[in-house]
């Protein structure tokens, strides 16, 4: 029944998506974050959904005359250029055929997907539209994860969609620290006490989700997303007392089991799951040095064959961390291009916080550059513990600040700082002495 459902809600989705493509990209993204086809029973679990809606928006291009310019940026060229390395690298790759090819198909396509979404967000509602998407997406888990974990004491794991790449515990947390300061942002610009509300449950039943996932890696990603979200918050004595309280109160509700396993982390050379990681982390490394232009190829790190080749007697195994993935399967080329995307995506942030820093008109894109930067600490991580290099949902995230970064520019270039604050004050005169006016005035189209 699940999947009848599905399949009758799609079929005018997409026929949407056909007709206006932006709505296509948030389809798109909707099938890549959540998977709801994977909570289905039947055909509609199997029906390649992502492929069908990517053609879909092409078409919808074609129709809408949309874009109307394809914008170049350094992040979408560094995007074009790891494209094209991913498949040189495959091409040249130490595994066997069926290995690597089916991973560059998986990746190759978020790449098309995550410009494809580039080149359409060319508004705040459009880019807000998505953000909403994102968080609904992941919230969903971290809301029914969380109160899962309340109901059960703590006392099992929370997972996320099968047959995805967020399925396991330990990826599902790094997603949902990702997710948390995004709620916080949409908190931040709503206008109705209802869904900011709503926003602070949802955060609070993601904390518990995080925690009930009972990964080590997240642990570590929450202390390190904890202050970073602190140190970007507005009230610094309020919001550090509601992060240590609700953190506080998450970690106190798990079991003695929840803790005696973080208290592991302490001892990581007595852990053999630990150690294992370390282990193969060389391992990554080891294979780049052996072949630094072109690395090992995409899952060179579970051939075993391939292991011995560097570091007899490492067990194959999946790379568990984003960093010696990518240099591990890449090479340090296409690696150097991975990074420099992230750093890219950093440096967005960077300069839209010092651009609007005296814009109360682009206050939201202050906001959402600052809550953007405690996303980026949370994939770091939590992802130096989980082989989460080609998220879509992230890189989505990179080029969504890309996109914003593009509209700061523009609105600074044409707008002078005097004008549009007197703007703003003659738009809102009583709201410009509250403390939230704003992020409020910021919503306004």
């Amino acid at each position: 029944m699940r999947d009848l459902f599905f399949t009758m809600l799609m079929v005018p989705l997409l026929g949407l998506a056909g007709a206006q493509p932006f709505v296509g990209v948030l389809l798109w993204s909707w099938i890549a974050f959540m998977n709801p086809h994977q909570l289905t029973w039947g055909f509609a679990s199997t029906l390649p959904w992502a492929v069908i809606v990517f053609m879909a928006t092409v078409v919808g291009c074609f129709v809408a005359r949309e874009p109307r310019r394809i914008p170049l940026s350094v992040l979408t060229v560094l995007i074009v250029l790891f494209m094209v390395g991913i498949t040189i690298t495959s091409l040249a790759a130490l595994g066997p055929a069926e290995m690597v090819w089916p991973k560059w198909d998986r990746v190759f396509k978020i790449m098309l997907g995550v410009l494809l979404a580039a080149s359409l967000l060319d508004s705040r509602r459009r880019v807000h539209a998505l953000l909403w998407l994102i968080v609904v997406s992941l919230g969903y888990f971290g809301v029914k994860g969380g109160i899962f974990t309340l109901k059960s004491g703590g006392g099992y794991i929370v997972l996320g969609p099968p047959n995805s790449m967020i399925a396991d515990r330990n990826h599902l947390a790094a997603a949902l620290l990702v997710a948390l300061p995004l709620m916080n942002y949409l908190r931040l610009q709503s206008r109705h006490r209802p869904v900011q509300m709503g926003l602070v449950f949802a955060m609070a039943t993601t904390l518990f989700s995080v925690v009930g996932s009972q990964s080590r890696g997240a642990l570590v990603g929450l202390v390190a997303t904890a202050v970073v979200l602190w140190a970007r918050s507005r009230g610094k004595i309020a919001s550090g007392v509601a992060i240590a309280l609700f953190v506080g109160l998450a970690i106190a509700f798990m079991p003695d089991s929840w803790t005696e396993r973080m208290n592991t982390i302490l001892n990581f050379e007595e852990d053999g799951s630990a150690m294992g990681r370390v282990t193969v982390w060389l391992a990554s490394f080891e294979i780049a040095r052996a072949r630094p232009l072109l690395g090992g190829g995409f899952r060179a790190m579970y051939v075993q064959a391939i292991v011995d080749r560097v570091m007899p007697g490492v067990t194959g195994r999946a790379a568990h961390s984003i960093w010696f993935e990518v240099i591990g399967e890449q090479g340090f080329v296409v690696a150097g291009i991975w990074f420099a995307m992230l750093f890219t995506g950093g440096f967005y942030t960077l300069r839209i916080v010092r651009m609007t820093r005296r814009r109360p008109d682009l206050r939201w894109a202050h906001d959402l550059a600052r809550m953007t930067q405690v996303a980026m600490v949370a994939y770091m991580s939590a992802g130096s513990f989980v082989s989460l290099a080609y998220w879509n949902c992230f890189w989505t995230l990179m080029v969504t600040i890309g996109a914003v970064h593009r509209l700061v520019s523009e609105a600074v270039r044409t707008t002078p700082a005097a004008a549009s604050a007197a703007g703003w004050r003659a738009r809102a005169p009583v709201a410009a002495t509250l403390p939230l006016a704003p992020a409020r005035a910021g919503l306004r189209p």
